[in-house]
């Protein structure tokens, strides 16, 4: 636009010149007025280029707004033209109903005997050009799923919803067959739940019901408010027993046994009396016996029932030491085992500290096993033997694990 602008200046100046005026300094005066107009309107065009520039400068910007907001605009649904939907396919082990795809249409799907639909039966296809509802897929019937059992079988709920039929079945069932001819089978929860958590549902045993389960517990246990663990009936506390007078009832896992430990034979010159119904004492030694002294001078019964494959290491049982008032105790005491066979291998016996040793087992029992462990604590002043103490300890393993 300059380069115009200067162009027309510039033909202006030649048009002038080439006027013929009688007096020269005339001339001259005619030729600063028209340099004076020339410049007014070099400055009048200049002022128009600004405005025009600024003028497309504004217009650019507007227009780059417009774009601007109407690409923030939601998008029209192409898809709402679409008068049809994609095809469906029959599902494996199922078959498809219905050939047209058209909006407003409907296909239903089936699934073979026995087999389980997860899914949508009836599918429509909407003005969006999809369809409603999910996939179907037609499952096997699980192991969990009771068939064979009128008593746990019901028919199903159904209901026509949206020119659709919707058909469901109470909880503790699931919907098994086709939908012209559905039945809700009895889902199995004892097997669900061992399947799923890798466990049972039970601390027993798993009773399944038409719907639903219950826990059951063996003789001699009940269950707990949990409704799945069971606890050992004590026999003994609640005077379920049938115990003769002069025996005493110990409570055994699932049952009771009635116990009457006598005291050992007489042997040269140890023989013991019983003081309590669950110790013997020794009688005093004559005075000549080199040996008597060296007997256990008490032995005491002690029984322990015990769940199957307890966890271990686990104590059983604590010895130690009674000192009469006013009289000297052992200044060191010694542990061991005594006797039990093979079972001594089962355990072994440490110092908890400097007055009492513990019984630990170091291997699981699995019941129902009965075995016996002898352990003995020994007495010593200013390194000198003084005296013997035997415990016998006898273990009554349940079956159960708890």
């Amino acid at each position: 636009m300059r380069m115009k602008l200067l162009y027309t200046v510039f033909l202006l100046l030649n048009f002038f010149a080439l006027y013929d005026c009688n007096d020269a300094a005339q001339g001259c005066m005619d030729k600063h007025r028209v340099m004076g107009m020339l410049r007014q309107m070099e400055k009048f065009l200049k002022g128009q280029e600004i405005r025009f520039t600024e003028g497309l400068r504004i217009m650019k910007s507007k227009l780059t707004n417009l774009q601007n907001s109407l690409s923030k605009l939601p998008q029209a649904d192409q898809s709402s033209s679409q008068s049809s939907c994609p095809p469906l396919v029959a599902p494996a082990h199922g078959r498809k109903f219905g050939s047209k795809y058209l909006v407003g249409h409907e296909v239903h799907f089936t699934c073979s005997q026995g087999h389980r639909m997860i899914g949508s039966g009836t599918r429509v296809c909407l003005e969006n050009g999809t369809w409603s509802g999910v996939s179907v897929v037609c499952k096997a019937p699980p192991e969990w799923s009771v068939m064979n059992d009128p008593a746990f079988s019901r028919k199903p709920r159904c209901a026509k919803v949206d020119r659709a039929q919707h058909c469901s079945c109470d909880a503790g069932f699931h919907m098994s067959g086709t939908s012209d001819n559905s039945i809700c089978q009895d889902v199995n929860e004892c097997e669900v739940y061992k399947a799923d958590r890798g466990g049972p549902l039970c601390g027993h045993a798993c009773v399944n019901v038409p719907g639903s389960y219950h826990c059951s517990c063996p003789t001699g246990y009940k269950l707990l408010a949990d409704g799945r663990s069971c606890e050992d009936v004590d026999e003994c506390l609640t005077q379920q027993h049938n115990c003769s007078r002069g025996t005493t009832c110990i409570n055994t896992g699932g049952g009771f046994q009635c116990v009457n430990p006598e005291c050992p034979r007489s042997l040269g010159n140890v023989s013991y009396v019983k003081t309590s119904p669950f110790q013997c004492e020794r009688n005093p030694c004559p005075m000549e016996s080199r040996s008597c002294p060296f007997a256990a001078k008490t032995i005491s019964y002690h029984y322990l029932s015990l769940p199957s494959n307890l966890r271990t290491p686990a104590t059983l049982f604590r010895m130690a030491t009674a000192t009469a008032p006013g009289r000297p105790g052992p200044d060191s005491l010694r542990f061991g085992i005594a006797g039990g066979g093979e079972a001594r291998s089962m355990f072994v016996m440490q110092r908890s500290d400097r007055q009492t040793g513990e019984l630990i087992l170091v291997q699981p029992l699995r019941g129902p096993l009965e075995l016996s462990v002898e352990v003995e604590m020994s007495e010593y002043a200013d390194r000198t033997f003084q005296a013997k103490h035997l415990a016998r300890v006898h273990l009554l393993i349940s079956p159960y694990e708890f």
